[in-house]
């Protein structure tokens, strides 16, 4: 029964593996095969192996809060202390129940909403809960119930059915996550990926945009454009200015174009898909668009070639040292697109006194001489002021937290 999927693998293993050996540079193929094929993973690290390969900043220590999370992506904490869990590849939202007992792991999850179109959004606003499908956006009204005590279950609860409020999201192409954020102005915004690598989209208002709607899902507006896939974005505290993080486009080689962190305002354009990086014409769409090019916003900062940052979010609190105050942990998700795999971890940004950026390894060890046994994809601070990672690979939640022994 298992001889023909094996074989199927072996021959794709061995065409991959030519493409990175034979073919020039830009077209290698180097990533998780099982993840890219079938949206698999490996299971979760042993304690040793925890010990040994994961690094942290110092002064924090790391354990895994949680396993069997299969898909593991966005992550968001309900006020009553219990983590939503967008999982694309179960097609669910899941729950994790907050560790009342204090015994370092979730008390426990369960289905909170099933049967969707790869959720890779979720948010909670004003008693509903939001989830972005790849062709909209819907809600449900949810009680997160009352802070959990030991041995109690979480009383998180859906208290009404499920409703489309956005029906007609462009769908289907090559980024079909739909991250969603309340903003400080009360709409709701909401990343809509391009539809390729690189190409002239059909609906350019629509895709490789962010959009934005009120609560109910009308009024929608086009915030910004050129923005290939920007599937983390978040407001900074100090200054409410929104920044958000940006895919490159791949086949360009090892070393081009770089990730991106933007700094968006509205009516902004960011240059995908005639330009890369900072206003680099691209070789395939760029001739003849200096115009274009000239008029497009570069980044803040630059990440490593095809490391992939996805989620992103500002921390801080009195549970966290002064080198963190106010920075931003982002996860890079990693690359497949390079000869030598890069990425793999999670980063925090810190601005100086004159808005520069700078860049800093916070956790490591998902990547180690070619192996990789996990991928960030999503990074949150948790009401304890611990910090969590989704990774969508060894299908587990990460926890962070700060205990000052150096």
């Amino acid at each position: 029964m298992w001889r023909v999927p094996l074989a199927l693998a072996g021959v794709l293993v061995g065409l991959f593996g030519a493409c990175s050996l034979l073919l020039p540079e830009r077209f290698a193929v180097n990533a998780p095969l099982r993840q890219m094929l079938w949206g698999g993973g490996v299971d979760a690290p042993e304690p040793e192996v925890v010990k040994r390969r994961m690094k942290t900043a110092p002064g924090f220590e790391v354990s895994l809060w949680a396993e069997n999370v299969r898909g593991a992506r966005v992550l968001r904490f309900t006020p009553a202390g219990d983590l939503l869990v967008g999982s694309p590849v179960q097609n669910s939202i899941l729950l994790l129940e907050a560790d009342a007992d204090g015994d370092g792991l979730s008390d426990g999850q369960r289905v909170l909403l099933e049967d969707l179109n790869h959720p890779s959004g979720v948010e909670l606003h004003e008693g509903w809960l939001y989830v972005g499908e790849t062709g909209g956006i819907a809600r449900a009204p949810f009680d997160p119930g009352a802070a959990p005590s030991a041995g109690a279950p979480s009383g998180a609860r859906l208290t009404g059915e499920l409703e489309h409020i956005v029906s007609n999201l462009p769908s289907g192409g090559n980024h079909w996550g739909r991250n969603l954020r309340f903003g400080p102005d009360g709409w709701l915004y909401v990343h809509v990926g391009s539809s390729c690598n690189v190409c002239l989209e059909e609906d350019p208002n629509r895709r490789a945009v962010l959009l934005r709607f009120r609560p109910d899902g009308s009024q929608e507006q086009t915030f910004a454009t050129g923005l290939r896939n920007s599937v983390g974005f978040a407001w900074q505290p100090s200054t409410g200015k929104l920044y958000a993080t940006e895919n490159g486009r791949d086949l360009l080689g090892d070393d081009f174009p770089p990730c991106e962190l933007n700094e968006l305002v509205e009516g902004g354009f960011y240059g995908f898909p005639f330009a890369n990086g900072d206003r680099v014409p691209d070789p395939d769409f760029g001739e003849g668009q200096d115009r274009r090019i000239a008029s497009s916003i570069p980044p803040v900062h630059s990440f490593g070639a095809h490391n992939a940052p996805l989620g992103m979010n500002f921390v801080g609190g009195n549970q966290l040292p002064d080198t963190l105050q106010g920075a931003a942990l982002v996860a890079l998700h990693g690359s497949w697109n390079r000869t030598q795999k890069d990425g793999y971890k999670v980063v925090s940004l810190h601005w100086d006194d004159d808005g520069n950026i700078l860049e800093r390894d916070f956790l490591t060890g998902f990547l180690e001489d070619e192996d990789v046994s996990g991928r960030p994809a999503d990074v949150i601070q948790g009401p304890d002021g611990a910090i969590y990672v989704s990774d969508d690979y060894a299908g587990v939640i990460w926890k962070i937290r700060y205990t000052g022994n150096l």
